[in-house]
């Protein structure tokens, strides 16, 4: 005869003590679980501001009591706390997807027509008191009843949006370029070359159609989540501060290189730009070669969402298409990846797949034609439901980090980056730094653009550029940061990271230098010790780095990545070891030299010190002498400069032969 789990085996009979105290214990823990569960369930029936997190209203059961409920078929207590959890949600991520009808435990139990009605007029009087609106995205039928998904989104004002940041990876002519020329211009690709050709900066990229630079473009979504880019008629771009002013989201695409050749740019696009999501290109015809394995790696190891997309499937073979779709998957479950594959067909999956994207552990994989355009309305509106993973909060104090500098004739100096935190308003006082010195400046901030349109603000997970007071472009760098005085910000010499080995050809040990990107930082660093004798591939080590030109801000749990040709290695920093002080603005660093340190005065052939004459005629001769050995030889044959070919042509060599018998040399 079997027992449950639960019950506890009945002691002696002589023992009846022992049998109560087994039975108290029995009762105590039933009665923690039932307790438990209950906590469970009332929390599952609130709303959680997380981005990307999947709101449900419970919908009650059709047997069994149940507790008082409102119209919408929420318990009366749970009303409040939506509205709370609205609130929260305003100052928070400014978006979700809400569900109506489905139960605590994650089932569809449906709700009747008239219950539904109410239940969206309840959630819709919410969002009026947090002024965000409630947009239909479906509703099924289920056995007992509806169920509608809800995406609630925050009101915009008309110079404030929404923003996704979106990195464009894969391997080359996967067809970065080409999709985001179609998404952004709405015009489809002639299949030669025609959308790409409106995205690239510079010249070499147009004739070679390969991108070797940073490239950066707007898809703007309104608040029903239709696109509202309209290229210019005439010239075919696009203008960026009427997108904005039409839209509630903007997604930022970062388009990078593909080829190997410009792998440093890709890391510092990845690092510095600090994309919220990675769309991984891979060209159904050509399957995953190349740099394709070396992206996802990246990705992965920065711990950044990844979504698939399969380009140009109107010229592949339905086999080879077949083929490309199960490596992916299989290179997704890989033990190095550990993702769910998902294939999205239809507008349901783009639902389920846009509300647990967050998650990390589900992977999209979206089958587009640049062509025919084909799957491109699903990958627009998976766009348009992502969610900034971060919630971000004004009373921190302000940082903001450098990742590239401009010089605008009747501007000035200005730079562009990202707000990592707080809020930055116009003429505020920031510190700017570090310097070579690793000191900090104060500056103030002239004007603000956020995507080409001017505003007062910024906050922290914005991009913006800023316009500086008196301080000239060849002073700032890359991977300098604009702070709040509030900070009292030190930079760091030295700092303890744990890395993990990706790839090394042979072996790493203490003095191996190569790049460190952390951030929009890009700098040598050299290994000082570690904790193990030597670092081969796929090994994990606490190291101790230092670097060789310039003090760097940094903050520990900071992700890192360490490279050098084909070495790739990630890690964390741990702890900031050698910080400078900050020294005042008038200080000037001593100059050096090559004779920095004092030495004794020459001495003569009998021991005695050198007068003052003595020394002075001993320093002219020695000058003399050096002039004499760093001119040209005269008498060898062959091309030199001037036009002298052979001893005695012109008028410089008759000058050296004069001058040779006046230096003394030829004489002592």
């Amino acid at each position: 005869m079997g027992c449950s789990p639960r019950v506890l085996p009945r002691s002696a009979p002589g023992f009846p003590h022992e049998a109560r105290a087994l039975e108290q214990a029995a009762e105590r823990q039933e009665t923690e679980r039932q307790e438990t569960a209950q906590r469970l369930r009332a929390g599952s029936e609130q709303l959680s501001p997380a981005p990307g997190l999947l709101w449900t209203a419970a919908s009650p059961r059709r047997s069994g009591p149940s507790a008082p409920r409102a119209a919408g078929g929420h318990p009366r207590s749970s009303r409040t706390c939506l509205l709370q959890k609205g609130l929260a949600l305003v100052k928070g991520c400014g978006e979700t997807i809400y569900v109506v009808g489905m139960g605590s435990d994650g089932g569809d139990w449906g709700l009747e027509e008239k219950d539904m009605e109410a239940s969206a007029a309840t959630v819709r009087s919410m969002c009026e008191q947090v002024d965000a609106d409630l947009i239909t995205l479906r509703e099924r039928n289920e056995a007992a009843g509806l169920v509608r998904d809800y995406l609630i989104r925050r009101r915009m004002g008309e110079l404030d949006f929404l923003e996704v940041r979106v990195a464009v990876v894969g391997n080359v002519d996967a067809g970065k370029s080409t999709l985001l020329g179609v998404l952004t211009h709405g015009e489809l690709d002639n299949g030669r070359g025609f959308a790409r050709q409106k995205l690239f900066r510079h010249k070499h990229e147009m004739e070679s159609g390969r991108t070797s630079s940073v490239g950066n473009d707007i898809l703007g979504f309104d608040q029903e989540g239709q696109v509202v880019n309209k290229p210019d008629s005439h010239g075919g771009s696009l203008d960026w501060t009427k997108i904005c002013e039409k839209s509630s989201k903007v997604i930022t695409f970062i388009d990078l290189a593909g080829h190997e050749k410009y792998l440093k740019t890709t890391v510092f696009g990845m690092t510095g730009h600090l994309p919220d999501f990675c769309m991984l290109m891979v060209g159904s015809n050509a399957g995953i070669v190349g740099m394709t394995k070396e992206h996802l790696g990246l990705a992965l190891a920065l711990n950044v969402p990844v979504f698939v997309v399969v380009t140009k499937i109107d010229m592949c073979p339905a086999n080879i298409l077949q083929e490309t779709l199960k490596l992916l998957q299989r290179l997704l479950k890989s033990p190095g990846c550990r993702k769910i594959p998902v294939l999205v067909q239809n507008k349901d999956d783009v639902i389920v797949t846009a509300s647990n994207f967050s998650s990390e552990r589900m992977c999209p994989i979206f089958q587009i034609s640049n062509v025919s355009g084909e799957n491109m309305d699903l990958l627009k509106m998976f766009l348009n439901l992502l969610s900034s993973r971060t919630s971000y909060h004004d009373d921190q104090p302000a940082e903001f980090q450098i990742d590239d500098t401009y010089s605008v004739p009747g501007v000035g100096t200005v730079v562009s980056g990202t707000t990592l935190r707080g809020l930055i308003r116009l003429n505020d006082t920031m510190l700017l730094g570090p310097d070579p010195l690793g000191s900090f400046i104060p500056i103030a901030v002239k004007s603000i653009h956020r995507k080409r349109m001017p505003v007062k603000e910024v906050r922290g997970g914005q991009t913006a550029s800023f316009s500086l007071k008196k301080i000239k472009r060849s002073s700032i760098r890359k991977g300098m940061v604009m702070v709040s005085p509030r900070l009292c910000p030190q930079a760091t010499w030295e700092f303890e990271a744990e890395i993990l080995v990706l790839h090394h050809p042979t072996t790493i040990s203490p003095r191996y230098q190569a790049m460190v990107h952390c951030g929009s930082i890009r700098q040598t660093a050299t290994i000082l010790s570690m904790n193990r004798d030597c670092l081969r591939t796929g090994d994990k080590a606490s190291v101790h780095f230092r670097f060789i030109k310039t003090p760097e801000y940094l903050h520990c749990d900071q992700r890192l990545v360490f490279r050098e040709g084909r070495t790739k290695a990630v890690g964390t920093i741990t702890k900031l070891l050698q910080s400078t002080n900050n020294l005042p603005s008038n200080f000037k660093p001593p100059q050096i030299k090559m004779q920095s340190t004092k030495r004794a005065p020459p001495r003569k052939e009998d021991g005695t010190m050198a007068a003052d004459d003595e020394v002075a005629t001993i320093a002219q001769s020695a000058t003399q002498c050096l002039c004499y050995l760093s001119q040209p030889k005269t008498g060898g044959g062959g091309r030199r400069r001037g036009g002298q070919r052979h001893k005695g042509k012109g008028q410089n060599s008759s000058t050296t032969s004069t001058a040779a018998p006046s230096s003394g040399i030829g004489g002592s």
